[in-house]
Formats: C-alpha cells, structure tokens, sequence
C-alpha cells in the first residue's frame, strides 16, 4: 500500500499491469487486494480469475487452481527487530524462541516441521505479524527473502532487518494463480513467459525487493 493507505503498489502490482497491456485485457472492477485465505479460497470456487500475490504454488493449491510458469523462486529468512537484541544471528538462533508466521505459506511449514522447540505464533496476514515483531511481542519473523525486504524497503520507519542467509531455498515459488474455469490459462501463462525471458521479472525484483 502506497503512503496514500488507498494505491496498491508492489511486485506484482507492476506484474498484473505489464500483463494487462501485454494481453490488451483490463481488470474488471480493478484490482482488489485479499488476505490469503480469501484469495486462494476465491481461486478455488473460480470468483476470481486470476491472482498474483506472492502465491507459492504448492501441491495443495494445484489440486483446486492452475498456476503460471515459476517467476520468482525464493527461500525464507529470519527478521529480527534491530531495537530488541535477542542475540538471534541466523535460523540456527530460533530454537526456543517466539515466531511470528503467516498462516499457510512456507514459512509456516518450514516453522511447523523444523523449529518444534519454538513457540509459533501464526497470522492470517504477514502484516500483523510483522507489527507483532515491531511490537516486540514476539523475537523473530520468518518470511519469504523477497516479501521481507519488500517490507523493509517500503517502511521506511520500520525496526526491521533481515539477519543470516536465505535458508530453504527452492520452497517458495512464485507463480500467477489461475482458476481451473479461466478460458485464458495458454495465453496468461504464455505472456508470464515473455516477462520473464525479456528481464521484466528480474526488474521488477531489482524494484521491490533489493
């Protein structure tokens, strides 16, 4: 959300424009932002046509939505507070702390399946988990690299950073989401390629996530 709290800006804020004059259609009603559980739900009782939102495509989802090719393929990190010194360095410093994670993303399984001493505190969205962390309430988030330092640079009066390096790389990847009765999955998916060849995702990582 830009400063204004109305305009939505981000990754794939530019991603659904640039494929919107690619593929010459407009979206009806405009873009409309979702917490996940809305949006994949929508997806799957095909009220939605599409959805780009940093959605990983998991096994789970492509059971009731298609999804495009793969345009950002990330691991997780940890994000500390950098006012609230809890000697956390790396993944390997969260046995036995407070973990703020977004209810069905990676991060969550990654947390669920490989941090079993840590006390996971699980949210429907990533922002109240982040103003968890900025609160104090717990000692770390794990997020998605590109959604953290999307964070980070977008909130400028943030306590935020990122500590260590990318870990479970390979789990978190991107794609557009598309609903199983969409007539237009060949030329959506086909514009996504065009994207990626042409250097239009990398710029828009350099953008938003760097």
């Amino acid at each position: 959300m830009a400063a204004d709290g109305k305009t939505l800006i981000g990754y794939d804020v530019d991603l659904l424009n640039d494929l919107q004059e690619l593929l010459g259609f407009e979206i009806d009603g405009g873009l409309q932002a979702m917490d996940y559980s809305a949006l994949t739900t929508s997806l799957a009782e095909n009220k939605l046509d599409i959805g780009a939102a940093a959605l990983c495509a998991t096994d789970e989802r492509k059971e009731v939505m298609d999804f495009s090719d793969i345009y950002c393929d990330s691991g997780q990190v940890v994000m500390v507070n950098k006012n609230d010194d809890k000697g956390i360095k790396s993944v390997d410093d969260l046995k036995d702390k407070k973990i703020a994670v977004e209810k069905g993303t990676a991060s969550h399984t990654y947390a669920s399946k490989n941090l079993t001493s840590a006390t996971l505190e699980v949210h429907d969205t990533i922002t109240t988990a982040y103003e968890s962390l900025e609160q104090g309430k717990v000692d770390a988030v794990i997020q998605d690299g590109p959604g953290a330092y999307f964070y980070i640079k977008t909130t400028p009066d943030s306590n935020l950073e990122v500590v260590g390096d990318e870990f479970n790389q390979g789990q978190a990847p991107y794609c557009v989401a598309i609903s199983k009765e969409c007539k237009y999955y060949d030329e959506i998916n086909a514009a996504v390629k065009v994207l990626i060849d042409n250097g239009t995702t990398d710029e828009l990582y350099a953008k938003w996530c760097e």
